[in-house]
């Protein structure tokens, strides 16, 4: 295991330049999405887990709706298209009216990993979107998972819904049935049922039901659409507001069926930004020679690059990439990212080669796209993966019976 430990920045001496020091670290161990389910079952008696977020009380039902790319700051800016998610903003993180961090890079894959081990980025071992296998050279894509590779190789750990089944708490998952044989289910999210229903009002039902379908439950469920809009259209458009509309009645609807003695827990994954479609918001690697220069892959998001680059070119290439995006982006190396805490308190060895040799993770409205080797990511209006409040900040909001 890799060990965090500190380390110099190593900037030149460069006002313009980013200082990593001030890079938001995550707030692991006491208020991450990684500390969620280990404080509820913890208050549920599970052995081997322990209460990390101080704010949450126990509850012997526990229910957990995660929502795909619903940010602390969206709820905020939109008290009219969210109004019953608006009135809970003061129960979040027990009461105390504040966000949790969602872990870094801020998205997905990483974060329902983060989700259901109750580990860091560091050891649970998805610390991004696409990352270096270190055992084939290749990009690994861990939220379609391909190349293929074996899941439980890939991430060992139990999950808390496993330890939770294990110690006689009913265990339920309600989500899509496309996502019912996943490998990223099977390494984050398995354990106890899961149960697929199709429309967003079947699986707040169903969840309801199987909330009281045990003296100690714990119940997970999800909603993704949210998100789709948001990449599709961006977060200042009406099709993602009417996702939040919806979203809004589906957390209603939950929150009103909480059989006796429960606790429901709204959060997220990420939040998200729209980046306009200019030269100056979106450097496109495939194009940029002097970001090529030495990098034999790239890897991660736009808003959180893993470069890896070429034996031997280490040095170079983090000496470019903070000459050309300093000013916008935390440019750091492994060893720095590691030391600095980003992907927790602890890299796990077989984790250590999947971080970039640079990483970058944004600080301005900007991304950095590869509009040949990915024509998908890079047509997304709104994206996310960085440190910054918008991309960083879930709710937890709470509501009991």
């Amino acid at each position: 295991m890799v060990q965090p430990t500190a380390v110099a920045s190593g900037w030149p001496d460069d006002p313009a330049l980013l200082d990593l020091a001030t890079a938001p670290v995550p707030e692991y161990v006491t208020g991450s999405l990684a500390d969620l389910l280990p404080t509820l079952v913890a208050g549920q008696g599970v052995p081997g887990c322990d209460a990390r977020i101080a704010e949450l009380t126990p509850a012997d039902r526990n229910c957990v709706f995660l929502i795909d790319g619903l940010g602390w700051e969206q709820i905020k800016a939109h008290p009219d298209e969210a109004p019953y998610l608006t009135s809970l903003l003061g129960s979040s993180r027990g009461g105390t009216g504040r966000p949790i961090t969602a872990g870094f890079p801020a998205t997905t894959a990483t974060s329902l990993a983060s989700v259901g081990t109750g580990r860091v980025p560091g050891a649970h071992g998805l610390p991004g979107y696409t990352v270096r296998n270190p055992a084939t050279g290749q990009l690994m894509n861990q939220l379609r998972w391909k190349p293929w590779t074996s899941p439980q190789v890939w991430q060992p750990y139990p999950t808390v819904f496993q330890l939770a089944h294990e110690a006689g708490i009913h265990t339920a998952q309600v989500s899509s049935p496309i996502f019912q044989d996943t490998p990223l289910t099977k390494i984050a999210l398995s354990g106890g049922t899961f149960h697929g229903r199709l429309s967003g009002e079947e699986r707040m039902d169903f969840a309801a039901e199987q909330l009281a379908g045990g003296d100690r439950s714990l119940v997970y469920t999800y909603y993704s659409e949210l998100d789709g809009a948001g990449h599709r259209f961006g977060i200042d458009s009406d099709a993602w507001r009417g996702q939040l509309m919806f979203v809004d009645r589906l957390v209603q609807r939950l929150a009103e069926q909480l059989p006796p003695r429960s606790a429901l827990y709204v959060t997220a994954d990420h939040g998200m930004v729209d980046i306009p479609f200019d030269d100056q918001h979106r450097i496109d690697f495939d194009e940029d020679w002097e970001l090529r220069a030495g990098v034999a892959l790239l890897g991660g998001e736009g808003r959180a690059r893993h470069v890896y680059a070429v034996p031997g070119a280490e040095a170079d290439v983090l000496t470019c990439w903070r000459e050309v995006l300093g000013e916008q982006f935390w440019v750091a190396s492994r060893d720095e990212a590691i030391g600095l805490g980003w992907f927790g308190d602890e890299v796990d060895e077989r984790v250590y080669g999947r971080i970039g040799d640079v990483v970058a993770a944004a600080h301005d409205d900007v991304i950095v796209t590869a509009s040949v080797n990915e024509p998908h990511e890079s047509a997304m209006v709104a994206v996310h993966g960085s440190m910054t409040p918008a991309e960083q900040l879930v709710p937890l909001l709470e509501v009991r019976s």
